[in-house]
């Protein structure tokens, strides 16, 4: 090869080179802040975690949790005063293959998928994009309502869980494969809990309304909307819609219930703004990061507070145990918040059949936490009590010590009351 033809090669690999690594460096600062915050700082074990939370102990605690044949598998995320300190999978994704979960598997974030509604809801209205006191009826939406009332019922009732409906109207049709546009239509002859406005009624047919009508407002359609508004500027590469945006996943949780991997439903994914997320552990945690306010560039302070202002009183929040200790339970706009321990925490839990996931947090003190599992037991909703426990240094409750739980198929003893499942060692109310 002559001289000159080499010369030229080895400056077009030099030039290459450096192309690629201005490249490389460009996006790396081009990194949203909270992606960088999460890529830096992630520690890599339990035992390199700072703060006031005993994240050794958390993580031998959930370890022993692990242990119960109603889990498969579990990813746990903890943001402690803003910053992402503890990131852990347990399990199994698949029994039946024997993949664990890891930091990349998707789970389904169920009823937590109404906070990405609400918080959507709540910037385009702070953008002057949508009026939420508009009624529903002055949208394109396929939602009647008894007597006619989606004429006055607005938006922000109904993202306030206040249509008047009984509760859960028409889910069990939504589980028989029933169409949710049929079945939006018909709930105009559907039995009402209260009069429009008066009440809350939790819904999930009723509430994928704001489905239609945030993709009116915004020009295209909602799952659209929510990549482009939120979703890509956060940094949630993984967050998708629908069930072909999990299964086409490279690393997803398989629905389980005890050792048997069950099929993958498609019902709730049909009401997107209800029940439609899917994401991994990481990205679920940069969420709560920006309902913590910490991403004010992409949801300013004013547009959080929209959505998660207190609107209604609801009726108490789970059963057992936990309903001793919580109290003062109202909703937002898709977005849950109550009273523990003295402190004021929102957020939202959500169910599905085979997965379950839960995402509550401290505003005040930017110190939550975010859990998925795929399996219905319901005891893992404790985990975020069990975490601020810590946090406030208050006595340890045992909400995670499961010992004294029967296990599936064996009989209690005749002394423990049917609700032992949920209620667990006593814990006085604080």
């Amino acid at each position: 090869m002559p001289l000159r033809m080499k010369a030229f090669i080895g400056l077009g690999s030099l030039l290459l080179a450096g192309w690629l690594v201005s490249y490389i460096l460009l996006n790396s600062r081009n990194l949203p802040p909270a992606v960088e915050a999460i890529v830096d700082k992630l520690p890599g074990r339990p035992a390199q975690a700072q703060g006031r939370i005993d994240y050794p102990a958390l993580d031998r605690q959930l370890g022993e949790l692990m242990h119960r044949p109603e889990m498969a598998g579990l990813a746990v995320a903890v943001v402690e005063d803003g910053d992402v300190r503890f990131v852990q999978a347990y399990g199994f994704a698949d029994r039946s293959t024997g993949r664990r979960v890891s930091k990349d598997t998707v789970f389904r974030w169920a009823s937590v998928s109404k906070t990405a509604t609400g918080l959507l809801a709540a910037k385009m209205a702070n953008q002057g994009t949508l009026d939420l006191q508009r009624p529903i009826a002055s949208w394109q939406t396929t939602l009647r309502l008894p007597g006619g009332s989606e004429a006055v019922v607005t938006l922000e009732q109904l993202l306030a869980q206040q249509t008047g409906l009984t509760k859960h109207a028409y889910d069990e049709k939504l589980e028989d494969d029933q169409s949710p546009t049929a079945l939006r239509l018909s709930l105009a002859n559907a039995p009402q809990q209260c009069a429009p406005g008066t009440c809350h009624t939790y819904q999930n047919v009723a509430f994928d309304a704001a489905s239609e009508i945030l993709g009116e407002a915004a020009g295209k359609p909602f799952e659209a909307a929510m990549a482009e508004q939120l979703f890509a500027p956060l940094g949630m590469a993984s967050a998708r819609y629908g069930m072909a945006g999990l299964t086409s996943a490279a690393d997803w949780a398989r629905p389980h219930k005890l050792d048997q991997v069950r099929p993958v439903r498609e019902a709730y994914w049909r009401v997107p703004a209800a029940a439609g997320v899917e994401s991994n552990i990481e990205d679920f945690a940069r969420w709560m990061q920006a309902a913590m306010g910490l991403r004010p560039e992409i949801l300013p302070a004013s547009a959080v507070q929209i959505a998660l202002a207190p609107r209604v009183a609801t009726q108490r929040l789970y059963s057992g145990k936990l309903a001793r200790v919580l109290s003062d339970s109202r909703y937002g706009l898709g977005w849950r918040s109550f009273t523990y321990a003295g402190r004021r925490l929102v957020g939202h839990s959500g169910a599905v059949d085979g997965y379950r996931a839960t995402m509550i947090f401290d505003p005040t003190a930017r110190t939550g936490v975010v859990a998925m599992w795929n399996s219905n037991w319901g005891v893992p909703f404790r985990i975020p009590l069990a975490v601020f426990d810590s946090y406030y240094r208050l006595p340890d409750c045992g909400w995670l010590d499961v010992r004294d739980i029967p296990l599936p198929g064996t009989e209690p003893p005749a002394a423990t009351p049917p609700q032992q499942e949920e209620d667990g060692p006593p814990c006085p109310t604080r």
